[in-house]
């Protein structure tokens, strides 16, 4: 695996990444929608489109940060401040089984399984929990430096976005960063990196602002190409679309992959060729 070592978290820096975001939420809250073009997306890796083979209900209130599929069960977490959570929810149904709430103040963001632990992060407060899988109760907490946006398990260790163009690779038990891998397009580099998950030794990654999911070489850091999910937002009895595509979980059993977003009502497996590498 070429890395950049532990250092620095890349051009866009962790500040005028969070002073980006916080524009970017003021106006999802205020019903503007932003689509592919407001990324730094370039157009080197060719773009493919999913096809859907099954959708389930989804709580609409749930503005998606991280999603991991085990089974039939789905570990969610939730962001916004005052209304974030971690929860365990039944995929055919949309139904919340289990449902721990975070302290006001934080904002939820990734979330990874790893055995019988949950591992959680916060958006800017360098905090992050790692919970009993069973009961969602918290049985330590750990801190890191910068932003936390997208979490994903990759074997022995764990995948970490902050919203800027690197990923951190992390060793669990102490959250200690391990190295990192800096992602591009045709040579351009590809930021605002939010929602993971990995497959093998490709990651999947929701580009925040944008509609569309990065499958990343895993080796090199490079994008092998880009699933569209313009086609699959769902949009209120008003005709005003809700927040943008966030969330993937990997169905081991199918090979298939489960999306949403922020405040969707419904999840989507879907299917997509194999990634060409």
């Amino acid at each position: 695996m070429r890395v950049r070592r532990p250092g620095a978290l890349g051009p866009a820096g962790a500040a005028p990444v969070a002073r980006s975001l916080v524009a970017a939420l003021t106006l999802l809250a205020a019903g503007v929608t932003s689509g592919a073009s407001a990324a730094s997306v370039a157009a080197g890796a060719p773009v493919i489109e999913p096809r859907v083979v099954a959708v389930h209900p989804h709580d609409p209130e749930a503005f998606t940060q991280g999603l991991v599929l085990d089974g039939d069960l789905l570990y969610e977490s939730t962001g916004l401040r005052g209304r974030s959570s971690v929860r365990r929810v039944d995929l055919a149904s949309g139904r919340v089984l289990a449902r721990r709430a975070l302290p006001g103040d934080l904002f939820g963001e990734g979330l990874a399984v790893m055995g019988p632990r949950l591992y959680q992060l916060t958006w800017r407060a360098g905090l992050g929990f790692v919970r009993d899988r069973d009961t969602l109760a918290v049985l330590e907490t750990f801190t890191y430096p910068g932003e936390g946006w997208g979490l994903a398990r990759h074997g022995a260790l764990l995948v970490m976005s902050d919203g800027t163009d690197v990923l951190r690779l992390v060793e669990p038990r102490r959250f200690a960063v391990t190295g990192t891998l800096a992602v591009h397009d045709a040579g351009e580099a590809v930021a605002w990196l939010n929602e993971l998950e990995v497959v093998g030794r490709v990651v999947y990654a929701n580009v925040w602002r944008t509609t569309r999911v990065a499958r990343i070489d895993l080796d090199s850091g490079a994008v092998i190409d880009w699933i569209e999910l313009a086609s699959l937002i769902p949009e209120h009895a008003s005709g005003k679309r809700v927040g943008v595509a966030n969330g993937i979980a990997h169905d081991r059993s199918t090979g298939r992959l489960v999306v949403t977003g922020k405040l969707w009502p419904v999840l989507y497996e879907i299917e997509v060729p194999p990634p060409a590498r």
